[in-house]
């Protein structure tokens, strides 16, 4: 009976615990759905500041590669030939215009200059007794006492010595200009070359290049502004988007190759129509003030031309412009404060932000912070609104 009873149990233990899994795994399947289902609808949307999009007016920024030019260049040469008997001045030294650079030996030309004041002396001593004749036959010639061709012939005579004076002091001239050019001055003020002769050299006259001299006071920034750069603001500004100063006269401040700001500023003084062919720049120029001689002929630097505004332009934070496989985006807010994203064109920069040139209109809510956390349609919460973001930094370039 013991052993009856024990398979009875058994028969009714094997359906019970089959129920009581089914029940079990029932119950761990519902709790698990409801509790994902309970999760998502309590996830909080992302919290994000936004940027109202405002039309403003903003500072243009140009800046280009430049290069440093001497205001005026000249070559040192002489005008006459000799030996060169010796150089007055320091190779590198500053010169002012007039101030002796060379000699020139100058006996040769003291002997011509001699040699022409004793022929002016002896034509005028002839010409004095020409005048004399002509002032002894006058009376003659009216008393009839003497022929009209001896009168004719001292009157001739006078005339003729008068020319002879005027040649002989036209030579008298040409030697004391020769003598002065063995005195090789300095035509301009500036800063002297290298010597390309040396003392006892013969000078063959002005075939012979004997140094030069570059002004470096004030001196030239020449910028090279490329024709793609001049085209697009040329049409800014037939658009009416962009204003440049008057008559081209952008304020112009330097960049050294280290980085630092040259101390002194100027204006464009010449922009040329001309193109460079093997380059596709135009040069734009300024005069700087050079007095400590920081700036030197052919020396690279950073040009930057300011002075132009760009009207009612759009502006965004740079950190809000993001860089997808299809180009630039920005994340906006739309009105079901959910996330939209934008494609956009950006322009120039001024200070820390983009100025939008298509994509965005006045008023759109361009998320600014937070952008790492979101997605297209992701709902989003507004935590900072600001229209303008600070800048920092001065105007940025805005060309290369």
């Amino acid at each position: 009976m013991y052993v009856v009873s024990a398979i009875n149990q058994n028969k009714l233990t094997k359906p019970l615990l089959a129920i009581l899994s089914v029940v079990a795994l029932s119950a761990i399947l519902t709790a698990c759905k409801g509790g994902n289902s309970q999760g998502g609808m309590q996830m909080p949307p992302a919290q994000v500041s936004v940027q109202v999009v405002t039309a403003k007016t903003v500072p243009v920024d140009m800046e280009y590669t430049g290069q440093i030019s001497g205001v005026r260049d000249a070559e040192v040469r002489a005008r006459v030939t000799g030996v060169l008997l010796s150089r007055n001045y320091v190779e590198g030294a500053v010169v002012r215009e007039g101030q002796s650079l060379f000699t020139i030996d100058p006996a040769p030309y003291q002997a011509a200059l001699a040699r022409a004041e004793a022929d002016m002396a002896s034509a005028e001593a002839k010409h004095a007794q020409a005048m004399r004749d002509v002032a002894r036959l006058k009376p003659l010639i009216e008393a009839k006492a003497i022929s009209q061709k001896d009168y004719d012939d001292a009157a001739s005579a006078e005339q003729i010595s008068a020319a002879d004076v005027k040649s002989a002091d036209a030579r008298v001239t040409d030697a004391r200009l020769n003598l002065s050019y063995t005195r090789v001055a300095a035509p301009i003020s500036g800063v002297t070359g290298r010597i390309q002769v040396t003392e006892g050299a013969l000078i063959s006259g002005p075939d012979i290049l004997l140094t030069t001299i570059t002004q470096t006071s004030p001196i030239y920034a020449i910028a090279s502004v490329s024709d793609n750069d001049q085209l697009r603001l040329n049409h800014d500004v037939q658009a009416g988007e962009l204003q440049l100063p008057k008559d081209g006269r952008f304020d112009v401040s330097v960049k050294l190759a280290d980085g630092s700001a040259y101390p002194y500023s100027g204006k464009v003084n010449f922009a040329d129509i001309r193109l460079n062919p093997a380059t596709g720049t135009s040069e734009v120029r300024a005069a700087l003030p050079n007095p400590k001689g920081i700036l030197r002929p052919g020396q690279f630097v950073r040009v930057k031309l300011s002075g132009g505004k760009r009207l009612n332009a759009l502006l965004v934070a740079q950190r809000a412009v993001l860089e997808g496989p299809q180009g630039k985006y920005v994340y906006v807010v739309n009105a079901k404060s959910q996330v939209e994203s934008r494609p956009v064109e950006e322009g120039d920069w001024a200070g820390e932000q983009w100025v939008i040139n298509k994509g965005l209109q006045v008023g759109d809510k361009v998320i600014v912070d937070g952008v790492a956390k979101i997605g297209p349609g992701a709902p989003v919460n507004v935590t900072e609104t600001v229209t303008s973001t600070p800048d920092k930094a001065a105007n940025a370039p805005v060309a290369n």
